[in-house]
């Protein structure tokens, strides 16, 4: 079997996506819309198309670049092998990050068995709403779950990631019971999420697993992607958005800690 599935970008020499140094495949395609995405290109399942200027000789010109294409497993799988060598001698591996990667169930297990085959170590980055079904075959396969945390009240995630927690919780507990290796990650965005009520939630939820669960990342909200909005011709929505105060990350960090979790 050789599946084929929607990749929009392929990162060599990743070293935040996981243990080591990584290649990060990049699924395009999410069931989210959460107004602080920075990358919106990530977001629609199919394949599209942004204009970029580009100086040549004092002239402007405009390029059309294609953002996503249809990959068969082969093909992605001989990108991954170019840097065997640097997953041997960091401990490091494969990360499968999007978009969302459970969103394409069949092509990720595909691709995640021709690792094992490789004795490739697999991570995924997911946003955890998939259907029960998914996590519970995708699991057993996998060696890391990167998992976003990002709002515990149902209402407020609806209202900023336009879908419901409720899935999103069931499958990390099912993940936790079951004792798969689980990091979170907390986007932490100014005046959406990172408030007391919401942290306090979130470590009420996390603490009977604390001893199961890696380490708690937390990743400051940034604007990197405002201007890719403007080229896919896509609403912005972060713009009232406030930078992060380092402060403030210091006290989240204080908060995990002190609730027992290692905390990066």
């Amino acid at each position: 079997m050789n599946k084929q599935g929607l990749i929009f970008d392929i990162r060599r020499f990743s070293i935040n996506d996981g243990p080591g140094i990584r290649t990060t495949v990049f699924f395009k395609g999410c069931p989210l819309n959460c107004i602080w995405c920075h990358n919106p290109e990530s977001q629609s399942d199919f394949p599209e198309t942004w204009e970029k200027c580009v100086n040549l000789d004092n002239q402007d010109f405009k390029m059309r670049i294609e953002i996503g294409g249809w990959s068969l497993v082969n093909e992605v799988m001989e990108e991954i092998a170019k840097d065997r060598v640097f997953y041997d001698e960091s401990s490091g591996g494969v990360t499968f990050s999007g978009g969302e990667p459970l969103a394409q169930p069949e092509f990720l297990a595909e691709l995640i068995e021709a690792c094992i085959s490789a004795g490739l170590h697999t991570a995924i980055d997911t946003s955890g709403f998939c259907s029960g079904e998914t996590i519970s075959r995708i699991a057993p396969l996998t060696d890391l779950f990167l998992f976003d945390l990002k709002l515990m009240d149902d209402q407020a995630h609806n209202e900023f990631t336009g879908v419901s927690v409720i899935q999103i919780l069931e499958n990390l507990k099912f993940l936790l019971d079951n004792k798969y290796k689980v990091i979170i990650r907390f986007p932490v965005i100014p005046g959406i999420n990172d408030h007391t009520e919401n942290v306090h939630s979130m470590i009420r939820w996390l603490s009977p697993f604390r001893q199961t669960i890696v380490k708690v990342d937390l990743l400051p909200f940034h604007k990197t992607g405002r201007g890719k909005y403007h080229r896919l011709g896509k609403e912005e929505k972060m713009m009232d958005i406030p930078d992060i105060r380092p402060g403030d990350l210091e006290k989240l960090r204080s908060d995990f800690r002190n609730a027992g979790f290692i905390v990066n």
